[in-house]
């Protein structure tokens, strides 16, 4: 089982996370946000990201209350075997796996899908759904929608 993984973050050189995306293979998706420090985040983040955020108010919880809505959906979405958590930047691995105090559930397994991913389709899924790149969800169904995995020689 395959789910795609996006996060939005303060800053680079110090990241906290802002949101969370995840949309699984089969179609589920799963988003929530967490209180930030508006004044220790980038520029870009203050311009770009905030305006996207606080669509839904449900959307705002803390992180405890964030570590039992994952764990509930995941549980939700695996089947019978592993979860394949896949990102294209170590930053949104780093970040999931301290939603759980650095202790992911045992049946989440991290995958980069950095180079299976499609830039083209990338661009295309945001181009045609007209839903903007840097939320953590958009960003999470644009990977789906653009993995191509990698093809073995052996």
């Amino acid at each position: 089982m395959l789910v795609f993984l996006d996060t939005e973050f303060t800053t680079f050189h110090d990241p906290k996370l802002i949101s969370i995306g995840l949309a699984a293979a089969t179609g589920e998706t799963f988003y929530a946000e967490v209180p930030f420090d508006y004044e220790s985040s980038s520029e870009f983040v203050r311009e770009i990201v905030v305006p996207l955020l606080h669509v839904t108010p449900t959307d705002l919880c803390d992180m405890h209350e964030l570590r039992q809505k994952i764990g509930t959906w995941l549980s939700l979405v695996k089947l019978n075997d592993d979860i394949e958590i896949c990102f294209d930047a170590e930053y949104d691995w780093s970040l999931f796996s301290g939603v759980f105090e650095n202790c992911p559930p045992t049946f989440c397994k991290p995958r980069n899908v950095g180079y299976e991913i499609s830039e083209l389709l990338r661009y295309d899924f945001h181009k045609m759904s007209h839903r903007p790149e840097h939320h953590a969800l958009n960003d999470a169904e644009a990977l789906r929608y653009a993995f191509r995995p990698r093809i073995s020689s052996t």
